[in-house]
């Protein structure tokens, strides 16, 4: 298992892409020299540099159309329609690189037999790894320990992802047995007493164990985990397995002694300066890059509908200070005036024809790269909200107040993983996501979600 950002990622995920990404650079290689006929290409700098062009432009392609996400591309029907995007794209994007750069051009030929290949040589080896991940080849076993609300939401996210590198192979229910009933399959609640709990553990060829008890204060096996512990068995607390498989916390079921002893939370001076020097120099671009095309924007807005360009409403930020945040007005003039602050509804009959449009495409949220200038907001941060529903939300959900220890962003760790959001329970689920963003966050990380935003932004998921 490799850690990046605070989660597991099994190592087998990386080779798959590394191999698929040599599968591609073949192919097209392979293609070049059956058509020029000509052995000495295989030596020839130059190409190895157009062909690895080919290669980058395609895995880019392959990575925001979800096929490395094998929750969406998970049968051959959805794998192949996917590619054939893919490959597409990658076909219009080559053409506009060749344009400015031809010296990097393949020949058509090569291009058109190189995609035959794929199309066959990518399908097989997905089909063929989707095969090794559904029979759980190579994956890691794991015993959860523990019949709580945890235990099943773990079991569950290990059932749902079949790339996660993990397969539970027992679960031994210390406190309740009857609390798993009809959640879990029956073949795996393993019945074992504190004094054979080692023992059950290394019959069963059990490489990590999680602890997910409902109470431990009094229940705890603590020798019984240090006898394994030494004899080399890992042995993480459910919360922060959760954490690391997952990505995000569980606010509702963590306390607040795992918040305060657990890795994260790290702030220093340095790191800061970096983030808002960034904001500062990367708001300066946008603006001016951007000033024509939304100069045209203002001008479809006014001409659709009555009413100011911009949207300008209070929003509470970091330290619970509220601002003034700026957007493309994307709805009719006074869309709250008879119901009042409410949240954004699928089809909502307040929004104009231009704002479904800049909406869909987070068009409307450019004008707040000016709070960042400010120093308001962030590029990434936890989305901000209005004082209306902080007020609510903070009284309902526990750690909703820990969203404000950072500055607001136009994106975030909740956008890029979560739906758009309209209820408390869709709080509480973006809540995990920002405070496992706010316990690990990094520049790094900042840039992973700037590239999955970009992703979200393309295809124009997730809007309302």
């Amino acid at each position: 298992m490799l850690r990046l950002f605070k989660q597991y990622y099994p190592l087998r995920n990386i080779l798959f892409f590394m191999v698929e990404g040599l599968v591609i650079f073949g192919s097209v290689l392979i293609a070049t020299v059956l058509l020029t006929r000509s052995n000495s290409y295989l030596f020839d700098l130059m190409l190895v540099v157009r062909v690895a062009l080919v290669t980058l432009v395609c895995q880019i392609s392959l990575y925001y159309n979800d096929l490395y996400d094998f929750q969406v591309a998970s049968s051959v029907s959805e794998i192949s329609i996917r590619l054939l995007q893919s490959l597409g794209i990658t076909a219009i994007v080559l053409a506009v690189i060749y344009y400015f750069f031809p010296l990097v051009i393949i020949g058509q030929g090569a291009f058109i037999l190189s995609i035959l290949f794929l199309l066959v040589l990518i399908i097989g080896w997905r089909i063929f790894y989707i095969y090794v991940l559904n029979q759980g080849f190579y994956n890691e076993k794991v015993l959860i320990l523990g019949a709580s609300d945890l235990a099943v939401d773990i079991f569950n996210e290990v059932q749902d992802k079949i790339d996660c590198g993990y397969t539970v192979a027992a679960i031994v229910p210390f406190d309740g047995e009857d609390c798993l009933s009809g959640k879990v399959p029956d073949s795996l609640i393993v019945k074992s007493d504190r004094d054979h709990l080692c023992r059950t553990i290394f019959d069963l060829g059990i490489n990590k164990v999680i602890a997910a008890l409902k109470d431990s204060r009094g229940t705890f096996p603590a020798r019984e985990l240090l006898t394994c512990k030494t004899a080399g068995i890992e042995v993480l607390e459910g919360n922060s397995f959760y954490e690391l498989l997952t990505g995000k916390l569980l606010v509702t079921k963590i306390n607040p002694s795992w918040l305060i002893f657990s890795d994260g939370f790290k702030r220093s001076t340095f790191r800061m300066a970096l983030k808002r020097m960034g904001d500062i120099i990367f708001s300066v671009v946008l603006l001016v890059l951007l000033f024509f095309p939304l100069l045209v924007v203002a001008l479809l807005i006014k001409i659709d509908s009555r009413g100011p360009i911009l949207f300008c409403q209070d929003r509470v930020g970091q330290g619970r200070k509220q601002y003034m945040m700026y957007k493309f007005r994307s709805m009719v003039e006074d869309a709250e005036k008879k119901s009042g602050p409410v949240w954004a509804l699928d089809n909502d009959s307040r929004i104009t024809r231009v704002g479904r449009v800049i909406r869909k495409f987070r068009i409307d949220e450019i004008p707040q790269v000016w709070n960042v200038f400010k120093g308001n907001m962030s590029f990434v941060g936890p989305r901000p909200e209005r004082k209306h529903f902080t007020d609510e939300l903070e009284e309902k959900i526990p750690y909703y107040g820990e969203r404000f220890v950072v500055k607001p962003g136009i994106t975030g760790w909740a956008q890029v993983s979560y739906a758009y959001g309209a209820s408390v329970d869709d709080a509480i689920e973006k809540l995990n996501y920002d405070l496992f963003y706010i316990k690990n966050m990094s520049i790094m990380f900042d840039v992973m979600i700037v590239l999955r935003t970009i992703k979200t932004v393309v295809f124009g998921r997730g809007s309302r």
